[in-house]
């Protein structure tokens, strides 16, 4: 059975198998790779990135330039890494066009199972004991799989616009 857990350095390897499923230098949404500072094979480095993941969610942190307090779970089973969702606990103004409150992946060798729809479900109610009435969830515009996703948890499509990241979809989805 799926649950969200906080990132762990437990999942080292199974994370490094699941990085392996897609094609290199791809954006995995809600990984946070991008937080990571240097290549994360090195057992230390992936958790001292872990620890970073963690240190986000404290709203008091100080944080990078851009970043935002965001709290991020991975999905797992077992000591298998299928995927991460992050909740953003505010909006700057490049996620109030392109990136939204909530970004997700899931390993592409377990996409189907309905995980990411669970997974966004799930973080609704801790979005809204973070206070927020409404949530914003984006995706690309060619990504219908995403897009139902969203759909299915009460995403209501506010616009589809050209962004930093390309084209987008806007969803808003009341909590």
């Amino acid at each position: 059975m799926p649950e969200l857990i906080a990132p762990t350095a437990r999942l080292h390897s199974s994370w490094l198998d699941a990085r392996e499923e897609w094609d290199p230098g791809a954006h995995l949404p809600g990984a946070a790779v991008v937080l990571a500072d240097g290549d994360l094979t090195g057992p230390g480095v992936f958790a001292a990135w872990v620890e970073t993941l963690k240190r986000q969610s404290d709203p008091s942190a100080e944080l990078d330039e851009g970043r935002v307090p965001a709290t991020h779970w991975w999905v797992a089973e077992g000591d298998t890494y299928l995927g991460a969702i992050d909740l953003r606990h505010t909006l700057n103004d490049f996620l109030l066009d392109a990136g939204g409150h909530v970004g997700y992946s899931i390993r592409p060798s377990a996409r189907r199972r309905g995980l990411a729809t669970w997974a966004l479900g799930a973080v609704l109610p801790e979005a809204r004991a973070l206070g927020l009435d409404r949530v914003l969830v984006t995706c690309e515009d060619a990504n219908t799989a995403s897009a139902r996703t969203i759909e299915r948890n009460g995403g209501v499509l506010e616009d589809t616009r050209t962004t930093a990241l390309g084209r987008t979809q806007r969803y808003w989805i009341t909590t």
